[in-house]
């Protein structure tokens, strides 16, 4: 058994089932609803269909990142167990949540200094940080050292790819990253806006697709362009949903399809700290590909 705890935060979106069947640990983001402080606690405190019904009834919703004390004494109870830590992050293109871990991490190998302690920007986000620390599951039960963990996220975190569309622009409107004028015409058109993220962890829109139909089709095809091996994809596929549970099986069954030979596909929640921002109708797919590189963006 290793000596070691492999550590996200819940914006990794993975179920509690999920999280406890690879033995990943995690900490809770928070969120603020209608003026009220909640856990990104993966629907303890409130439940997928109270969070999704009141966002799509237009409550006010902001997110607040985990501190500098809460990972302090998050660290610390594996600390005190003689554990040593591999934790990652959301990515700082999103959040500044990687650089309170960091700092975090830095007070707690003085504290500790036979302890190994690695905190790390993984430059992605929701299932796509969740397949990463999957694949660190899979190494560690390989026998794998904490070091050569440590190794494989330093030389493939950008492996990761995010491709995502969103049929439903209310929440990118309200958010001001989609303007009124164009978020009418979107709806209007029935324009779903295809985004990935980038090398540098940042969320980029690609492309304005019309109908959600295509939207289907072109992140299959997405796939196509950057998974490894091509249509010979034989690893995992992870897709993520804000309560399109129809939309992320009919993806599914398309990469299938598409890719015979494919390992597993998993469907998971985006969960509230993520789904503060989406809103209701996104559905992202995430795979191990070609290193993200400028070109991209």
């Amino acid at each position: 058994m290793s000596n070691y705890v492999i550590s996200t935060c819940t914006s990794a979106d993975l179920s509690k089932e999920k999280f406890a069947q690879r033995d990943i640990k995690y900490c809770c983001f928070h969120y603020e609803m209608d003026g009220v402080q909640y856990p990104d606690d993966i629907w303890e405190t409130m439940s997928l269909d109270e969070f999704y019904g009141r966002i799509s009834k237009g409550a006010d919703v902001k997110t607040s990142q985990i501190n500098v004390d809460e990972f302090c004494n998050y660290f610390e109870q594996f600390l005190k167990e003689g554990k040593d830590i591999i934790h990652l992050s959301l990515s700082s293109g999103i959040s500044g949540v990687s650089n309170s871990s960091a700092v975090a991490a830095n007070m707690m190998r003085e504290k500790y200094p036979d302890r190994k302690i690695y905190a790390f920007d993984s430059l992605a986000a929701s299932s796509g940080m969740g397949l990463l620390v999957d694949k660190l599951a899979d190494l560690r039960d390989e026998g794998k050292s904490i070091e050569e963990l440590a190794d494989f996220v330093e030389n493939h975190k950008k492996e990761v790819q995010h491709w995502f569309f969103c049929s439903d622009l209310t929440a990118f409107i309200k958010g001001g990253r989609v303007t009124k004028t164009a978020g009418f015409i979107g709806t209007v058109m029935n324009i779903c806006p295809l985004l990935h993220v980038d090398y540098e962890g940042k969320l980029i829109p690609m492309e304005k697709v019309r109908t959600k139909k295509k939207c289907f089709k072109r992140v299959v095809e997405k796939m196509e362009q950057y998974c490894k091996d091509g249509l010979n994809y034989s690893d995992k596929v992870f897709i993520s949903n804000s309560y399109c549970e129809d939309d992320a099986k009919e993806v599914a069954r398309q990469i299938r399809e598409k890719f015979p030979n494919v390992k597993d596909i998993e469907i998971h929640n985006i969960g509230s700290t993520i789904g503060c921002h989406t809103g209701i109708g996104t559905t992202a797919v995430f795979f191990w590909g070609s290193e993200r590189n400028p070109s991209e963006t």
